[in-house]
Parts: structure tokens; C-alpha cells; sequence
């Protein structure tokens, strides 16, 4: 399950990538917000959507979510960094960024002026983006690093 939930990240980069770009191409063209405009902050929020159950599955059945806070302890967990980026702040990142995606989302359906709906789209895309890159446990960051292609 960890291989498919750090496979699936790059699908939510690369799609987050298109919505940002999509939707800042519409803000800046002032074109017509089309029904094909709707698709790529979908996908994004739909891949997202499978991240978070695939996240959660991990977190309640691995080693660094629940049960390391039952066998640590809350305190425990706290004061060890790696401990803290599994148990709290990789969840709570991850958690911000898909709020921000479903924001982003919202967006496409509201009626409002079509230039205010790619920049809505484009900002909560990008924080969401932002969000993600924080949060996502790069190789290069210490203590907490995971290779990029887990497995492979």
C-alpha cells in the first residue's frame, strides 16, 4: 500500500501541475470557463480524494500513524522528529492540500465571472501544490527523507 500511495503522488504533482497551469491560461486569456475547464481541477481533486483513503488506510493500519502514538505515546511522539512528520505534520499538510483541492474544485461550480473562476481555481490549486510539496517526505530532507520510487 505504500508503493501505490507514493506512486499516486506524482499523478497528484503532475495533475495539480495542469490545473495551475490550465486555469492560469484561462485567468490570463480571459476566455470562457467551458465544461472542459471543469475536468482538470476534477481529476486533481479525485486524485487527491484516492491519496487521502490510501493515506488513511496507512496511517490506521501502518507503523508511523496510530499505532506509533499508542506504543510511544503522544509526548513521546512529539519530541522525535520523525515520529512528529508521520504521526502529525505529514497529516496535517496533507489535509490542508486537500481541502484546498476540493476549494478549488467548489470554484467550478459557483456562478461567478469566468475570470474570477480560473483565479480561484489557480490559487487553491498552487496553495494545494505548496501544501504537498511540504508536506511529502523528499529524499533530501533529513531524518525523514523516502526515496522517490519506493520499491523500484
Amino acid at each position: 500500500m505504500i508503493h501505490a500511495h507514493s506512486f499516486l503522488r506524482w499523478v497528484v504533482i503532475i495533475l495539480a501541475l495542469l490545473t495551475i497551469i490550465k486555469s492560469f491560461s484561462g485567468m490570463n486569456s480571459k476566455k470562457a470557463f467551458g465544461a472542459s475547464d471543469r475536468k482538470m481541477p476534477l481529476f486533481f481533486m479525485i486524485s487527491m480524494d484516492i491519496q487521502l483513503l490510501l493515506g488513511l488506510a496507512l496511517y490506521f493500519t501502518g507503523a508511523w500513524g496510530v499505532k506509533n502514538i499508542q506504543n510511544q505515546g503522544m509526548a513521546s511522539v512529539m519530541k522525535d522528529s520523525l515520529s512528529r512528520f508521520f504521526a502529525i505534520e505529514h497529516t496535517v499538510g496533507m489535509f490542508l492540500a486537500i481541502i484546498f483541492a476540493h476549494v478549488a474544485f467548489a470554484a467550478t461550480k459557483k456562478q461567478m465571472d469566468d475570470t474570477a473562476k480560473f483565479k480561484r481555481i489557480f490559487i487553491f490549486s498552487l496553495l494545494s501544490l505548496v501544501a504537498i510539496l511540504v508536506s511529502i517526505p523528499w529524499p533530501f530532507r533529513e531524518m525523514i527523507g523516502r526515496p522517490l520510487f519506493p520499491g523500484m
